[in-house]
């Protein structure tokens, strides 16, 4: 017996299967129920714990995430940290941060689905509205404050993955970090405006950030704040991790 709750309770995968062959797609990615406990073992660090033993509300992650997570993430347990994170599902993620990071962290989830205002237990809060709605977005983003961690597992369309990080990224903490999730979908066009190629999906706009991070030692214009306000861009299979600091020009230099 084959599952996949870890990937087709995932609606931008569930509008995806709705494409011709994308089951030859989808196919490979299949896990044998037999096999969960082996991978929970296998599955490094303290999140994938919390992850594997979670009997709350649903989670949708793919499993790969949880080390990149981890690597990431880590530092910030047992703080007062700030996460926004775009969109809520269920409502089991924020569960998951809030079993991660404790007691002390203020988690905020936006989600345009009404019926998410319901998949949340205090002190996590929820907003609705849409991540394409940039009054809305910063208005979240006043009421809760800076946050140190920006989560983007909304709805995955190009648009509005590049809208919410053009809105939230200035807002993002010194020091803090982006983090886009799922961006396999920029290959699809069919309801993400994505396709190989195209410079405007998410793949796309993380290349842009790569060269304007490079803006230095070239003279082509420069659309993103990667020249002077991305220190590091970490690229993952279908996930991105983007650190917001400061960055003066850089100098080269001779010793010895």
């Amino acid at each position: 017996m084959y599952i996949t709750q870890l990937l087709l309770r995932s609606p931008s995968l569930r509008r995806f299967l709705r494409r011709p062959n994308s089951a030859q797609i989808i196919e490979q990615f299949r896990l044998d129920a037999g096999n969960m406990e082996t991978i929970a073992r296998q599955a490094p660090g303290k999140l994938a714990k919390v992850f594997f033993e979670h009997r709350g509300r649903t989670i949708d992650k793919w499993v790969h995430y949880l080390e990149i997570y981890e690597h990431h993430l880590a530092r910030y347990r047992n703080t007062s940290v700030k996460i926004l994170e775009l969109g809520v599902f269920r409502g089991g993620s924020l569960e998951l941060w809030r079993k991660y990071f404790g007691g002390d962290a203020i988690i905020f989830g936006i989600d345009i689905n009404p019926d998410c205002a319901d998949y949340v237990t205090a002190p996590n809060q929820v907003r609705i509205g849409s991540q394409d709605d940039p009054d809305f977005l910063k208005k979240v983003a006043l009421e809760m404050g800076p946050p140190d961690i920006v989560l983007d597992d909304g709805s995955h369309i190009a648009r509005h993955q590049r809208k919410s990080f053009d809105v939230l990224f200035p807002f993002l903490k010194p020091g803090g970090i982006y983090i886009m999730e799922d961006l396999h979908t920029a290959y699809w066009a069919d309801g993400f405006g994505g396709g190989y190629g195209r410079k405007d999906n998410a793949i796309g706009h993380v290349k842009q950030m790569i060269d304007d991070m490079h803006a230095w030692y070239h003279l082509r214009p420069v659309t993103t704040p990667a020249k002077t306000e991305i220190g590091a861009i970490h690229v993952y299979d279908s996930i991105v991790v983007i650190e917001k600091r400061h960055r003066d020009p850089p100098g080269h230099i001779q010793v010895g």
